[in-house]
């Protein structure tokens, strides 16, 4: 059984044991997180009525904090002697799904 949620403005694809990473959530490490399900599909059986799935619970538990890769942005201009450097690290939050209940 897997279900594709909503997670930080994307859609995910989870199982039961998957750890993702998704955008910056309020918490704390084994706090538990609640996602919403867009499809669920058990077998042969594919589920996309929002009735249904308005009952389906997607349970997740956040791992820990994470920092994407170093992203370097680099601004030059010919012959005026102008360079700026400027870099980013994305923050993140690894979860861990626990529960998928229908």
């Amino acid at each position: 059984m897997y279900a594709i949620v909503r997670a930080g403005g994307r859609q995910e694809k989870v199982s039961v044991g998957d750890v993702l990473i998704v955008d910056k959530l309020k918490g704390e490490a084994g706090d538990s997180v609640d996602l919403t399900p867009i499809l669920l599909v058990d077998g042969t059986t594919v589920t996309s009525d929002t009735e249904v799935l308005s009952k389906v619970s997607v349970k997740a538990e956040v791992v820990g904090p994470v920092k994407g890769p170093k992203i370097t942005i680099m601004k030059y201009k010919n012959k005026s002697g102008y360079r700026k450097r400027q870099g980013h690290r994305q923050h993140s939050t690894q979860i861990k799904v626990t529960a998928i209940d229908a």
